[in-house]
């Protein structure tokens, strides 16, 4: 399929909605995929829901009509013409043609995973050998697995990464088939070689009882190692995606790996009692499966009220806060200052940058006792590319050191690091470190510590601009309709609320390109201090200046700074 994507409107409120629906699918039912998803970046999980809720939904369709390939041959012709048009009125397939068009995926695997259901709908199957089975495997499974290759953004050789997903798509499938046993048998569908079952002098029939249970175990035991096998291959593909994806891969291949295990308990009794894919209990945090021979850091996996949430292993209850002072609810810091301060000192000045960074951390400590909800920093500047490259080098390399030495102590204390800013440029292990610590504390419910790391608001304002320009040419969005609310969607924490307090260290008064459009009605402190200096006092002065100050936001009447609920 060659054809180019046509032009068309898509609304943006149906499709925000489609992507909703696709994740509660997910969630209804396909519950450890989606806590398989929920550990990807947050910008990769919408489209990954999309991808996986339509597998899911053309497996079902399959499912309910074997032997009638009416409804997946309207379903294939459906998805081909609206990936064509580039736009679809199902409320499901929405999302899927909008994450197929924007994010590059390759719509001949589409084609060849609807192709694969539309046989296995159209005849029972009939696999001589493990080649053929393996057929179909990749038809209906790899190819989904091999789809979403772009969205665990590759590091290493494209073809052997879609291979490796393919074969990890197989097994996935394979667990599929083994969860399905007492019902495919009950309606006459064997996805077994029938080259294994002659082997054991076994029939289909044989399977729907429980006699020669030693042939029936062997069978299973057989299908389980080849499952086995095929794991410890696919697994290989950890080492080929950012680490940000890793935890992705990593969770379904732990629940896998759990569903092999009680097969290997249960044997035969698979054939005639469903065992449902397990609910992971733990997934690893920082750890690859396939080359780690230490024992990971586990984190659980917890129920509370809604969506499942994963909890730290560690827990700190937030310090109550004060009714009779006010607290913003957004506090935002640029770290100025360093330089001077060491130079002032007679110290180099790694010297300051160093104190800077320690400081850093003691200011997310001080907002988490004071339950400040967010607070952001500044900590490098698009307009910082200017300095020395010795400088910079120094920089990124204690600021990289600093949050892997922190990371598990600010997790402990339940703050939520999250980066604002461009990643592309950053040295890679200052990627990794920011990105490994936003994974480790996705789910922390304390104070969201945002590190404004490469970034300039013109610049976060003109990307979003373009973005929306971009949609706008291609027909998926009325320029005419665009809202406040269709540029912020756009910026690198779309979630990110307004600024309350606005606080500069070392007496400069300006804002410098930080945060225009969050704190476009930010009361505004400046501390002459440098920040090396500013210590908890510091902060709560700018607190209390901040609680007697009177908020307009633009109207004719006083407005106080309202107490925290």
């Amino acid at each position: 399929m060659t054809e180019v994507f046509a032009t068309a409107t898509m609304d943006a409120t149906e499709l925000h909605e489609s992507f909703q629906r696709c994740e509660r699918e997910l969630r209804g039912g396909y519950a450890p995929i989606a806590v398989a998803v929920e550990l990807l970046p947050r910008a990769t999980r919408p489209f990954m829901y999309a991808l996986a809720a339509f597998a899911a939904h053309t497996d079902h369709l399959a499912d309910e009509n074997p032997g009638d390939p009416g409804a997946i041959i309207t379903w294939r012709a459906e998805t081909l013409d609206e990936l064509r048009r580039g736009h679809s009125d199902h409320p499901l397939r929405r999302a899927f043609v909008h994450t197929v068009r924007t994010q590059n995926l390759d719509h001949r695997v589409v084609e060849e995973l609807l192709d694969g259901f539309v046989a296995d709908s159209a005849a029972p199957p009939r696999f001589e050998t493990v080649a053929d089975q393996r057929a179909y495997l990749r038809a209906v499974s790899g190819t989904v697995a091999e789809l979403g290759m772009p969205l665990l953004e590759p590091t290493g050789s494209l073809q052997e990464l879609a291979r490796l997903l393919s074969v990890l798509g197989e097994v996935f499938q394979l667990v599929d088939i083994f969860q399905d046993f007492p019902i495919d048998l009950a309606r006459g569908r064997c996805y077994l070689p029938a080259g294994d079952l002659r082997r054991l002098g076994l029939t289909v029939e044989d399977l729907r009882g429980t006699g020669n249970r030693p042939a029936l175990d062997a069978l299973i035991e057989l299908q389980r190692k080849r499952a086995a096998d095929l794991l410890d291959q696919g697994s290989r593909a950890m080492s080929m995606v950012h680490p940000s994806s890793e935890p992705f891969l990593s969770a379904g291949i732990l629940a896998v790996q759990a569903y092999l295990d009680e097969l290997s308990r249960q044997k035969s009794a698979a054939l005639t009692r469903r065992m449902r894919l397990p609910m992971p209990k733990t997934l690893p945090t920082g750890w690859n499966p396939v080359h780690s021979t230490t024992r990971p850091r586990r984190i659980r996996l917890t129920r509370a009220r809604g969506p499942l949430r994963l909890r730290g292993i560690f827990t700190k209850r937030r310090a109550p806060l004060h009714a009779e002072q006010a607290r913003p609810h957004h506090a935002a810091v640029i770290l100025d200052g360093n330089r001077r301060w060491a130079t002032a000192q007679g110290k180099p000045i790694e010297y300051g940058h160093r104190a800077g960074m320690e400081n850093l951390i003691r200011l997310a400590e001080t907002a988490s006792d004071l339950a400040v909800p967010y607070m952001s920093v500044f900590a490098f500047s698009v307009d910082n590319w200017s300095r020395s490259e010795a400088e910079r080098t120094m920089l990124f390399t204690l600021f990289a050191h600093s949050i892997e030495q922190h990371r598990e102590r600010l997790h402990q204390q339940g703050i939520r690091l999250q980066w604002c800013g461009r990643r592309d440029r950053v040295p890679p292990g200052v990627r990794s470190a920011l990105e490994a610590t936003e994974q480790l504390t996705a789910n922390n419910t304390g104070t969201a510590l945002t590190v404004c790391l490469d970034y300039g608001g013109r610049t976060e304002l003109l990307t979003a601009t373009r973005a929306l320009a971009a949609e706008a040419a291609t027909g998926l969005i009325n320029p005419a309709a665009i809202t406040e609310d269709d540029l912020v969607r756009r910026f690198y924490l779309p979630d990110l609320p307004p600024v309350d307090l606005l606080i500069r260290t070392s007496g400069e008064k300006r804002i410098s390109n930080f945060l225009p459009w969050q704190a476009a009605y930010a009361e505004l402190v400046f501390e002459p201090v440098p920040w090396p200096d500013f210590t908890r006092d510091h902060l709560l002065a700018a607190f209390d200046e901040y609680s007697r100050r009177r908020r307009r936001f633009g109207g004719n009447n006083d407005t106080p700074v309202p107490l925290p609920a």
